[in-house]
């Protein structure tokens, strides 16, 4: 990793100073101070007498490595054991990030029923698993990302999007259709009914396959 960093270093700044002397690199706002020659060279200096980081990994071989990699992070329990501090006189403390203010990790203590009874709510029924959601739908900002999702598509098309529906409802059940709750612009449309498939329950889960 040490002779990556040196490499990266030099490639990356050596393409930098390329850029500033085309000039392609246009300096402004916090930056402006470092537009004259003289400082700008100063600043190279700087920045080839710092130690880069560079983070190096072996890359997975064979496609159940990539599977477990991908259960771990889209598959996991409610809490993983890392995170558990301490329990002591019928409490638990664990570590929790807080997304609101900066992603800092905090520390939390419960009664240890009350622990228990909020990591039930993430057990789901046998056959079931559940799977994470991130990025516009992750739980956090999934309302506020949504509503900006629907603007950017309203303003691209100008018009709200229509669903075109071919299957025809069956008797009786025409009249099913309704303002959709979410947007209150659309309709909801009758596609098809789902009926409840037959039961699957694994008893076992297969070797090698790791939840937590």
């Amino acid at each position: 990793m040490k002779v990556l960093s040196r490499r990266f270093r030099r490639l990356f700044l050596d393409a930098l100073e390329q850029a500033a002397r085309r000039g392609t690199l246009t300096l402004t706002g916090r930056c402006q101070d470092r537009a004259a020659p003289p400082a700008w060279q100063r600043f190279l200096e700087a920045l080839r007498r710092t130690a880069w980081v560079v983070y190096a990994k072996e890359p997975l071989r064979q496609p159940q490595h990539v599977l477990q990699s991908l259960a771990r992070s889209t598959h996991r329990v409610a809490i993983a054991n890392r995170r558990l501090v301490a329990l002591e006189d019928g409490q638990v403390t664990f570590r929790w990030k807080d997304y609101k203010r900066g992603h800092r990790l905090r520390t939390m203590t419960l009664d240890a029923v009350e622990f228990l009874r909020r990591f039930l709510l993430h057990i789901l029924p046998r056959g079931f698993q559940r799977i994470r959601h991130f990025g516009f739908l992750a739980n956090r900002v999934r309302q506020t990302k949504l509503t900006h999702c629907r603007t950017l598509v309203r303003q691209q098309t100008g018009v709200p999007p229509v669903m075109s529906v071919d299957t025809q409802a069956p008797p009786g059940q025409e009249d099913r259709g309704g303002v959709c709750p979410a947007c209150q612009r659309g309709r909801l449309v009758w596609v098809e009914t789902l009926h409840p498939p037959a039961v699957y329950a694994r008893e076992t889960s297969p070797a090698g396959w790791d939840t937590s």
